[in-house]
């Protein structure tokens, strides 16, 4: 009896232990799901946009016909916006930035074509034009919110695989970081305003 107790504590141990890595593993698989959830509503919001663009523009064109090289720019930024896919599982960091440099892009021509619209005051009282800029402004906010909660998602994942030990079994398994959304350059100075 003496003989079995060592081998039934040792087996215990390792339960436990086995027990210990299969929940740690589980939470990190859970973790990673939650950040690619999160991805999926940023591409969801982004691809809402990239839809309203063509009915902003075929709006301003009844317009602003003139307009056409910042038409073509809106339209081209668009299709480049829309070409950049990204795998959430393995997204690395230079792989959001040119996403986020793409959707950028986007977003200036929009300003601009935007702008024009001051220049066209039936423009701005039409009410197809209206909607499609509030859908539009909407948009952005939740393009917006979904950004921030990737970031969260990705945050919480990311902490979780360093922690120690967490760390260990992360690495084991080939769990990696996840990339953020980060401020664009320039972001973090005021515009100019001159009169």
């Amino acid at each position: 009896m003496k003989k079995a107790l060592p081998w039934i504590v040792v087996l215990g141990i390792l339960a436990i232990i086995v027990l210990w890595v299969a929940n740690a593993y589980n939470s990190f698989v859970a973790a990673e799901e939650v950040v690619e959830s999160a991805w999926s509503q940023v591409e969801n919001q982004y691809q809402r946009r990239a839809d309203l663009v063509p009915n902003l523009v075929a709006t301003v064109k009844g317009y602003a016909a003139h307009e056409q090289e910042t038409l073509e720019g809106v339209i081209e930024a668009r299709a480049k916006a829309t070409q950049i896919t990204i795998d959430p599982e393995h997204a690395t960091a230079e792989q959001l930035a040119a996403f986020q440099s793409a959707q950028g892009e986007l977003s200036q021509a929009l300003g601009r074509l935007l702008a024009i619209a001051e220049n066209y005051p039936d423009l701005k009282a039409n009410e197809n034009f209206r909607d499609l800029q509030a859908q539009l402004e909407g948009t952005e906010n939740r393009i917006a919110i979904a950004r921030q909660l990737f970031n969260e998602s990705a945050r919480t994942y990311n902490t979780k695989i360093r922690r120690f030990p967490n760390n260990i079994i992360a690495g084991i398994c080939g769990f990696e970081k996840k990339p953020y959304f980060e401020a664009e350059e320039g972001a973090n100075k005021a515009p100019k305003v001159e009169f």
